[in-house]
């Protein structure tokens, strides 16, 4: 089953699948001219193949010098034109060898082939030794981008058969996420108001913790440009829960040293300290499994892991610092004798 939100046309995505991504670079050959094709004149070690897009044939040798077996990626990049490009990177084997033919051919054109045909045949202008190169052909970002997935991907080791095919209304999904968000709501507000009667002053920092830590979630995912999906919704709401254990470990802990007789700035104090370290060791193993669910996930699985792991980082800073920074604030300010927690 392939499933892909936010995709507008079906049959982009079964072109995509059913892409081979062939790639080969083979050494052109320059003793066979225009006419020799036409006439169907071929060397026998030579091969006649087309220019994409109907752009004319070329004669090539026939022995590959790279494969795609050696490809270890490729990526859609800009050459120093401004203009759409694919940079791929080759394996050990592939950059020796590429290296060694680069060299010994210096100044030979190669064409540089997907799917039997030939995208490009530049000059070999110097020794190639990095083990990599572009591939350019008058691509759109988006093209370039098609290429360089099926380039990574490969060839399917079975053809494709397209048993079903289903689209989800965009009107079902608002539902469920309009559902999610106020939940989303809901939760938060029935925090705010335990937090706020259980720990009064106390409790309002630990609200303006949790706000700023719905805020750094939100920016975040901004900047990594996310989707909030339905899974990644529950991760967000998970993640008010964690804020808020967090907050409630730190209070109680504070109690506790004053209870043990402690002023109230030692037992903010030690308080913090104690408890900063039962915060960190929980969060830590949260960390692992979203950590292990992003790596092995995928789909939902990795949106729930992605808000999961950037909402521990945020609540532990908002419950060990920033409330920290609040409390010494006020410490400072009034220096109370007692403290209603």
């Amino acid at each position: 089953v392939v499933q892909v939100p936010g995709l507008q046309d079906p049959a982009q995505l079964k072109k995509l699948l059913g892409t081979t991504a062939k790639l080969e670079f083979k050494l052109v050959d320059g003793s066979v001219t225009p006419e020799m094709i036409a006439s169907g004149q071929i060397p026998p070690g030579s091969e006649v193949l087309p220019y994409q897009e109907g752009g004319g044939q070329i004669a090539v040798f026939r022995s590959a010098i790279i494969t795609g077996d050696m490809l270890v990626d490729a990526r859609q990049s800009f050459d120093q034109q401004g203009r759409p490009d694919v940079a791929i990177s080759l394996d050990g084997a592939g950059s020796k060898r590429f290296a060694k033919v680069t060299q010994e051919n210096t100044g030979k054109p190669f064409a540089i082939i997907v799917d039997n045909e030939v995208i490009s045949a530049p000059n070999i202008n110097e020794p190639i030794l990095g083990g990599s190169a572009t591939i350019s052909g008058g691509f759109t970002v988006e093209s370039a981008n098609q290429l360089a997935i099926a380039l990574r991907s490969g060839k399917l080791p079975i053809n494709l058969k397209v048993v079903s095919e289903n689209t989800v209304s965009p009107e079902l999904g608002a539902d469920s996420i309009k559902a999610g968000v106020t939940a989303s709501i809901i939760a938060i507000v029935a925090v705010i108001a335990f937090m706020i009667l259980t720990y009064g002053r106390f409790g309002i920092y630990a609200t303006l913790a949790v706000t700023l830590n719905v805020m750094i979630i939100l920016a975040v995912m901004g900047m990594l440009s996310a989707t909030l999906t339905l899974p990644g919704i529950a991760g967000f709401v998970l993640t008010i829960g964690t804020a808020v254990d967090a907050n409630v470990l730190i209070n109680e802990r504070v109690r506790e040293e004053r209870r043990r007789g402690r002023s109230v700035t030692q037992a903010f104090e030690f308080g913090y300290k104690e408890a900063s370290r039962t915060i960190f060791e929980a969060n830590v193993t949260h960390a692992i499994a979203g950590v292990i669910m992003l790596i092995l996930g995928s789909g939902p699985i990795r949106g729930f892991a992605v808000v999961l792991l950037i909402g521990i980082a945020s609540s532990v800073f908002t419950a060990v610092v920033f409330t920290r920074l609040l409390v010494s604030m006020w410490v400072r300010k009034n220096r109370p004798s007692e403290i209603n927690i």
